[in-house]
């Protein structure tokens, strides 16, 4: 049961986000990130976008090691996820982003069979870097993502 609440959770609070005042949501332009606070198995997931005429234009998705490397960059750690998860950060990682930005941070994201922590720790960044996109707040959002 806490697992559903805990997944529940980041979408109750991006439906308040959006609900707003009257329904509307208008995003202020510039670039927001949040990004995950402790390392999870040796990396720490982020979200960055960049808001250009109200509208969201860019997502990153992904994750660094301590020492900055990107997480889907790293061909070993690919290969062995692939083999056992049946996807690999550099795939999940584009179709977290890709739905959120055709979606806008308006529609629900579909979870990725393989990839389920990183949805997880995806909806709550989402909410938060979302947050920061509503007040124009540039500074880096710090979320607690476990799980």
């Amino acid at each position: 049961m806490k697992r559903i609440f805990s997944g529940l959770l980041p979408a109750l609070l991006l439906a308040v986000l959006l609900a707003g005042c009257g329904g509307a949501t208008k995003l202020q332009d510039g670039y927001y990130t949040a990004q995950a606070l402790e390392f999870s198995h040796g990396w720490k997931e982020y979200i960055t976008i960049m808001v250009k005429g109200g509208k969201i234009v860019s997502v990153e998705y992904n994750a660094e090691n301590p020492s900055g490397f990107i997480k889907s960059w790293d061909n070993a750690y690919m290969q062995n996820m692939l083999h056992s998860n049946g996807t690999y950060p550099n795939e999940y990682t584009r179709y977290y982003a890709g739905q959120f930005l055709e979606g806008q941070g308006k529609e629900e994201i579909d979870a990725l069979t393989g990839a389920t922590s990183s949805y997880n720790s995806f909806q709550k960044l989402m909410a938060a870097v979302l947050e920061q996109a509503q007040e124009g707040d540039s500074s880096i959002a710090v979320v607690d993502t476990s799980h």
